[in-house]
């Protein structure tokens, strides 16, 4: 009977050992736990603190960029067709230097709804609307950067179109005539303008190490 007793001892202090073991487990198991869920709500606080940065805005008239609520680039607006557009060519402010006069190329937007340009006009003398060439067409004078003009209803943008004169050149070789229109191709349009406009113009293709009777820049916003 006496063997029997001491293994009864260990088994009764081995249970008091594991209960006190798995109490120990069960208060460190649940401190643990309380810290977890906090540190998972700190989580995205700290990730919305600091936002994606926002898309660089393209230059832009200041009115229109009011009109659009201040940035975000114009969202959902769309490029200026030709039948929102008016041109015109500003003679009244034109310049002259070397052999050259600078006219204000201007495009008002005419339609209810707010549009962009960007970039050069095709720009050529012709015979008429619907007519044909005169000469070559503008070639592009990379003086200024493109930038997206952002135009609003009633809006304007305006390139600068050097129109070299026609007694410049080798009248064999220029043929000059009176133009008196000029065709306009917005930007990535196929549909042009017409505007009237009268000066001596060559005819004829000039060389192209001679290169092109006129030039024209890229639109920047307002009136020139």
């Amino acid at each position: 009977m006496r063997a029997l007793v001491v293994p009864h001892r260990i088994a009764v202090a081995a249970l008091v050992g594991a209960a006190a073991l798995l109490a120990a487990c069960t208060s460190a198991s649940q401190t643990t736990g309380g810290s977890t869920p906090a540190a998972q709500s700190a989580a995205p606080a700290a990730s919305t603190s600091t936002p994606a940065p926002s898309t660089p805005v393209s230059a832009t008239s200041s009115s229109t960029s009011s009109s659009n609520g201040g940035g975000g680039g114009g969202g959902g607006v769309t490029k200026c067709t030709t039948s929102a557009l008016k041109g015109a060519v500003n003679t009244a402010a034109a310049g002259a230097a070397a052999g050259s006069i600078y006219y204000p190329l201007d495009l008002t937007n005419t339609s209810g709804s707010t549009c962009t340009v960007f970039g050069y006009p095709g720009v050529s003398f012709v015979t008429g609307p619907s007519g044909t060439l005169l000469g070559r067409a503008a070639s592009r004078n990379p003086a200024k950067p493109a930038a997206t003009v952002t135009l609003a209803p009633g809006q304007v943008a305006h390139a600068t179109l050097q129109v070299a004169q026609a007694g410049n050149y080798d009248p064999a070789q220029c043929k000059p005539v009176t133009a008196h229109w000029l065709r306009i191709y917005p930007p990535d349009q196929t549909v042009p303008l017409y505007v009237r406009f009268k000066t001596q113009a060559c005819s004829a293709r000039l060389p192209h190490s001679i290169g092109s009777q006129l030039s024209v820049t890229v639109f920047r916003p307002g009136t020139s």
